[in-house]
């Protein structure tokens, strides 16, 4: 293998919903960066994979970025993982990557899951053109936010904690009232779930405020009726 960074999606769930292109990939590899150690632990055993597994998140990416890139200029080769789903999509990796490619060090993107992709796939909610908003900021610049959305004429996707699902239902019966909402939980999970309509009526759908997951939201564009 050329040294290098392999971009490798692993499930968001379902360990099974990993290419036999990844496994032989991260079995391949010098070493392995992901979020959390414990996290991808599970994954590595599942497939009986023993290499080296270094911790790479939001707050130590800037500080290993150089450390990273002088292991792979000395030859080795590496593969970047998130906890779920495909890398630097809300998740760390961005800056190294850029850093690589600066550098002229090849990166190499193995394809796999992805929330966003899958919940806009099972929606019901136009695809042709799309906005992907992640997690929208928790307090300062949340509202303007918001209202920036509500004009928006594409279709909306966007991630959302436990915490403050209710919050952004509520948000969405404020803002964009008239605009049709699907709420995916727990994706590929044994707890997925879906549910589908007006903000309002979502509101007092979702069992009472201690669900619990991972969500994605799909909005339907600005005008959109089914």
């Amino acid at each position: 293998m050329e040294p290098g960074l392999f971009v490798v999606a692993t499930p968001i769930g379902n360990l099974n919903d990993i290419s036999f292109r990844a496994v032989e990939i991260l079995k391949s590899v010098d070493f392995i960066l992901c979020e959390d150690t414990r996290i991808s632990s599970r994954l590595l055993k599942h497939y009986s994979i023993k290499n080296e597994l270094v911790s790479f998140n939001a707050k130590s990416e800037e500080r290993k970025t150089s450390k990273i890139i002088e292991r792979i200029k000395s030859g080795e080769t590496c593969a970047l993982i998130s906890d779920a789903g495909t890398p630097t999509i809300s998740d760390p990796g961005v800056r190294l990557i850029n850093q690589l490619l600066k550098n002229k060090l090849k990166v190499t993107g193995i394809p796999g899951p992805n929330a966003a992709i899958l919940a806009l796939s099972i929606s019901g909610i136009p695809t042709d053109s799309f906005v992907f908003e992640g997690f929208l900021p928790q307090k300062k610049g949340r509202q303007k936010k918001l209202k920036e959305l509500s004009q928006e004429k594409r279709t909306i996707v966007l991630y959302e904690s436990t915490y403050r699902i209710e919050k952004l239902l509520n948000e969405l019966n404020e803002y964009m009232p008239e605009r049709l909402v699907v709420v995916h939980r727990e994706l590929t999970k044994i707890y997925e779930e879906t549910w589908r309509g007006l903000p309002k009526k979502l509101t007092g759908e979702l069992p009472d405020k201690n669900i619990k997951g991972e969500f994605v939201i799909v909005i339907a564009p600005k005008g959109w009726t089914e």
